[in-house]
């Protein structure tokens, strides 16, 4: 299946750029682009994203840890999302390493470390909350990966580094910190070193790279991709 990134330039204007499209074909193709598609014979669907829900929060913290408990919701929220329980386990095991208090530099809370715009988006009233952070950050897990067909290593890079840019370089970025946790994740969750993730990560990186190709049409459509333009 070959991943398209079409990029139109138009010099009178800037706002071309503002909003960009997800469509997605019968023979599953997959076009990012600012401008309607209407192709004969093939239909497309824009990928629509989840509504924020207004929320307050109440940052009220956990007395006691029960890492045998959070394991158990874990489980059930996986179960109940249709994912896999082990890989529920690998992101609290890398975000939080079960504390339910956690709170990172960047504003990151409790067990899956949502930030603030995520807890909102996922309707999260107490990041705090083992049931409400795990029941929140599966939903925005399984968000991200139907967001990214299905690819996990992509999924988990956006869950750290965020989805547009993942989106942008359709590749895990080349920042240290998501390659190193994208890595601690696959490691945890399929029970290879973590040495050895990060290295495949990083091939996968630089092969990414090389296969993306600039092809300008004769519209003056610029085109960004990894497929045959004939």
């Amino acid at each position: 299946m070959f991943i398209i990134l079409v990029i139109i330039i138009l010099i009178t204007s800037t706002d071309a750029y503002a909003v960009i499209k997800k469509y997605i074909s019968e023979d599953g193709t997959i076009v990012y682009t600012n401008m309607p598609l209407k192709p004969q014979g093939k239909s497309y669907t824009s990928f629509k994203k989840p509504k924020a829900i207004k929320t307050s929060f109440n940052l009220q913290r956990q007395n006691s840890i029960d890492v045998e408990a959070y394991q158990n919701i874990a489980e059930q929220k996986a179960i109940q999302y249709n994912l896999d329980p082990k890989l529920i386990k690998a992101v609290i095991r890398a975000e939080s390493n079960w504390n339910p208090n956690a709170l990172s530099p960047k504003g990151a809370m409790g067990l899956m470390q949502l930030i603030p715009s995520t807890a909102v988006l996922m309707g999260v009233k107490n990041p705090y909350d083992p049931l409400e952070n795990i029941d929140g950050g599966v939903r925005y897990l399984k968000y991200l990966l139907e967001r990214f067909d299905g690819n996990l290593t992509l999924a988990l890079a956006a869950y750290n580094a965020g989805p547009s840019l993942v989106e942008k370089k359709n590749s895990v970025p080349s920042i240290p910190e998501t390659v190193e946790y994208v890595s601690r994740v696959m490691s945890y969750y399929k029970g290879e070193t973590p040495y050895k993730m990060y290295a495949s990560i990083q091939k996968e990186i630089k092969r990414e790279i090389t296969r993306i190709k600039r092809v300008v049409l004769e519209d003056g459509t610029i085109l960004f991709t990894n497929a045959q333009i004939y």
